[in-house]
């Protein structure tokens, strides 16, 4: 059996969507789940001034957590492939990455998952953390009961 697939999106894939993407796969692992989740940017060219391959903030907040530190990739933009693979789709926040879906790919728009996880511009990282994690459990109880 093969792994099903989730799919993170947010704008720069550098702390929303790898924070998401991290806590799942822990705990995905830890409850022997066939599911494996991946992320990418909507808009990769926004985050220009981000330093480094993740945000400190999801850094700090998967070693609050302890989870493992595994070596970090740099962000990466979301394609078709990306989306064709995935059997769950979630982008990070509504009212800031449904008009990209929709700019950059209309036909997917209507079947993403969207959460509303504020980026810091808008919320303090505490808060961001404990929603992104309180999200992903509640993914994972979906994904348990259809299982």
């Amino acid at each position: 059996m093969h792994d099903r697939r989730v799919l993170f999106l947010c704008t720069g894939n550098y702390y929303r969507s790898r924070l998401a993407e991290e806590l799942f796969n822990q705990r995905a692992h830890q409850l022997g789940l066939h599911w494996h989740a991946s992320s990418c940017a909507l808009a990769i060219e926004r985050g220009s001034e981000n330093i480094g391959p993740i945000s400190e903030f999801a850094i700090r907040a998967l070693s609050d957590d302890e989870i493992p530190i595994r070596p970090f990739r740099f962000p990466v933009a979301c394609t078709v492939h990306d989306l064709e693979l995935a059997d769950i789709v979630i982008a990070m926040k509504e009212a800031e990455h449904r008009p990209l879906m929709k700019a950059k790919f209309n036909q997917w728009a209507e079947r993403v998952t969207y959460w509303n996880v504020h980026d810091l511009d808008a919320a303090d990282f505490a808060e961001i953390n404990k929603l992104i994690d309180v999200l992903v459990n509640d993914l994972i109880q979906v994904i348990q009961k259809q299982q």
